[in-house]
């Protein structure tokens, strides 16, 4: 009775390394839900990339990245080094409370003056990265407030320059080369550059045009989940009812459209199925797609990310908490109850019931 992620072991390994591999100065970034594989694990996965680093020259996951300060705690235990925190520290909140066990593994994310000068005074040996203001204008400094910092920057440990960018097609190169010019007139003590979505040519074009720089990709979708295929999801089917038109059904008295069958299936609202974020996708055929959605609805038909035999399935109604319920017309295919189904979902937005390592 469960929603699973089912990972190929050796093919995701094997992926991982060769990301590693192939970019040095590698930060993993682990936030959220983990990717679907969840926090703990991505951190001892982090920490077997850096076992594997040792004695090679390179530098595999000697830090690994979160997003927020309630993350840390999660992944302390589980991985050695240092721990990136993304969201900037702001003098209230978690980022006010983090464990002394293993505060001195945490790099924190400045994007004001006034938060730097509160949190050298609150930790005077803090260690922290300073994030530029990008074209996202998310959260950041400009150059005049890099030059503002005076001799801020000579105390606590500055760890380097952050840069988080947009996901947006086009190369970045341009914004990055303005940017390093304003960390370098303001004559920061640091050499290292902390970036976020570069492609691998771009890293390498960047690490070719400033040798004298460090370069250190933070990685999170293309490392986790850069091999698709090395991912499967499942549901189990849970209950099956043959249904004639006009039979009454679900939570909401619905009446079948026509003949068939009514599928209860696992995953629902608390795995994040049926859940829309908002699309990146401004493309004409995108928003075909979501017209072409609306209509569904209107008739009282949903598209679901369960398929069985390659095909996609309608829901029956919206989704419940922990299972789904479908409508396979007749004709179709009918799974038994016990076998499982595909399903594709989002990863970054589903919690699994188990994830299976081969």
């Amino acid at each position: 009775m469960t929603l699973t992620l089912h990972v190929d072991g050796p093919r995701w390994r094997e992926h991982l390394v060769e990301v590693a591999e192939r970019t040095p100065g590698l930060v993993p970034v682990a936030k959220g839900n983990g990717y679907g594989f969840g926090l703990g694990r991505l951190a001892r996965r982090t920490q077997w990339l850096a076992d594997r680093g040792v004695g090679t020259g390179q530098t595999w996951g000697d830090v690994l990245a979160v997003g927020t300060y309630d993350e840390v705690a999660e992944v302390a235990d589980r991985f050695h080094g240092s721990i990136l925190v993304l969201t900037p520290w702001r003098p209230f909140g978690a980022a006010l409370e983090v464990d002394p066990a293993f505060a001195g593994r945490v790099i924190h994310t400045v994007s004001r003056a006034e938060d730097l000068a509160a949190l050298l005074e609150r930790q005077p040996d803090a260690r922290y990265v300073l994030e530029l203001v990008t074209s996202m204008l998310r959260h950041g400094m400009t150059g005049r407030d890099l030059r503002g910092l005076g001799g801020l920057t000579a105390r606590g440990r500055l760890e380097g320059i952050a840069l988080h960018l947009p996901l947006a097609q086009g190369s970045h190169l341009s914004q990055v080369q303005r940017l390093i010019t304003d960390a370098v007139s303001a004559d920061l003590p640091t050499r290292t550059l902390w970036v976020s979505h570069l492609t691998d040519s771009e890293h390498e074009r960047l690490r070719a045009s400033y040798s004298d720089y460090t370069i250190r990709p933070r990685i999170g979708t293309g490392l986790w989940l850069g091999d698709r295929g090395a991912l499967k999801v499942t549901a189990q089917v849970l209950d099956v009812h043959p249904v004639e038109r006009g039979d009454v059904f679900g939570y909401r008295s619905r009446t079948a459209p026509k003949s068939g069958h009514v599928l209860i299936v696992s995953g629902g609202t608390a795995h994040g199925i049926g859940l829309a974020a908002p699309s990146g996708d401004l493309s004409l055929k995108s928003r075909a797609a979501t017209l072409a959605r609306g209509g569904l609805d209107a008739v009282g038909f949903v598209r679901s990310p369960y398929f069985i035999g390659g095909k996609q399935c309608l829901f029956a109604e919206p989704p419940h908490m922990q299972a789904s319920m479908l409508f396979l017309p007749h004709g179709s295919p009918v799974p038994a109850v016990g076998d499982e189904i595909d399903v594709r979902v989002r990863f970054t937005t589903t919690s699994f019931d188990r994830v299976e390592i081969s």
